[in-house]
């Protein structure tokens, strides 16, 4: 069968790419075309375009980009209706995978979403649209499925691939040495986002408290999307920059501060004691105040329904209550001992479900069953 994704951004990038992999194992036929990334790249098929091109951060970003928006949206409704697919499968990335499930619903082409964009979290208006554009939909993370019943629409919950790929990595055995990283100081793992437009709001913040914690190395996850002479212009004594080895920098690390995003749940699954951090333009910031209709950004909170994790948003986000909510995370047991506790319990309500396998057999079924 003929199979179109369309993933926007990084995240969606790794989880289609694993996606595109089952459904192979699932489907000896399959044939991809997709805007996506390097990895999905790597599984075969044919890239139209890069998430990069793609990648709009806020609501004001988004307004001002509105008319490139628009130009890639209608070269990818040509490329659909050229490449003729069985299906359109969509990752995450609402604003853009919206548009394009009511254009494939148009022309008769079937609809699965794979990740659902986070409609629970603003304009829940949307789940019309949704039952109006999307055939089958497969949720990752457990409260989605829930939410989408109070509204008439039946999904399936296929575990969480984020969760599948955590347990099933390997840490690298000579980390340190081979990173010309210091074996006798622990690790703060910065994690800054994937995206130039948020690395600009988090990363200076976040690497200015260096000079309150000379006792451990400070160490940036960046990612080869980005030239890596990007990150020079952060550059400071004692703060080291490893690129595309965020999983096993997370296994080392001791503690971390992370712009909100994939990588909040990553961080905890790994275990590792974190701040959370955001902050974007004031316009987006006060748009989003009046939409969003959740208590939380990070999504350890909102799995786990409370207070995990510290989130430092909007103008709490300063290099001072970092450095002062970091110091408290290191230095009290009992702060560490309520952390450990409620990532215990965010391990058990993902579960372990191979999701990506899951997803691809159901997608597969669905689809052979007409």
């Amino acid at each position: 069968m003929k199979y179109y994704l369309i993933a926007g951004e990084r995240s969606g990038d790794f989880h289609a790419a694993n996606l595109m992999r089952e459904l192979r194992g699932q489907d000896a036929a399959a044939q991809f075309r997709y805007f996506g990334g390097d990895q999905m790249q790597a599984q075969g098929g044919e890239l139209v375009r890069h998430y990069q091109d793609l990648a709009i951060m806020g609501f004001l970003e988004a307004a001002t980009s509105i008319l490139k928006f628009r130009g890639y949206l209608k070269q990818c409704q040509q490329d659909l209706l050229a490449f003729k697919p069985d299906v359109l499968i969509l990752v995450d990335y609402a604003g853009f995978n919206l548009r394009m499930a009511k254009f494939a619903k148009e022309h008769g082409i079937r609809v699965f979403y794979y990740i659902s964009p986070k409609i629970w979290a603003w304009n829940q208006g949307r789940v019309e649209q949704v039952k109006a554009r999307v055939d089958k939909m497969f949720v990752i993370l457990p409260f989605e499925e829930e939410f989408y019943q109070k509204f008439g629409y039946g999904v399936d919950y296929t575990g969480n691939p984020t969760a599948d790929a955590v347990a099933e990595f390997q840490p690298t055995a000579d980390f340190f040495e081979r990173n010309r990283l210091d074996p006798d100081k622990p690790i703060i793992a910065v994690l800054p986002g994937s995206r130039k437009q948020e690395i600009e709001e988090m990363l200076h913040e976040m690497i200015a408290i260096l000079p309150g914690f000379q006792e451990y190395q400070f160490v940036v996850a960046g990612v080869s999307n980005l030239d890596p002479n990007y990150y020079r212009h952060f550059e400071r004594n004692g703060i080291q920059f490893l690129f595309d080895q965020t999983f096993d920098l997370l296994s080392h690390a001791k503690a971390a501060l992370v712009t909100s995003g994939t990588a909040t749940l990553e961080t905890a699954l790994f275990g590792v004691p974190q701040i959370v951090c955001y902050r974007t333009s004031v316009l987006s910031y006060t748009i989003g105040k009046m939409v969003i209709k959740v208590p939380y950004i990070s999504l350890v909170n909102l799995i786990a329904g409370r207070a995990v994790v510290k989130e430092l948003i909007q103008g709490d986000f300063t290099a001072r209550n970092l450095l002062d909510e970091l110091r408290t995370m290191l230095t009290d047991p009992e702060y560490m001992a309520r952390l450990k506790a409620g990532y215990a319990e965010l391990r058990e309500k993902l579960g372990q479900h191979q999701a990506a396998k899951k997803a691809a057999e159901l997608m597969v079924k669905y689809l052979r069953a007409g």
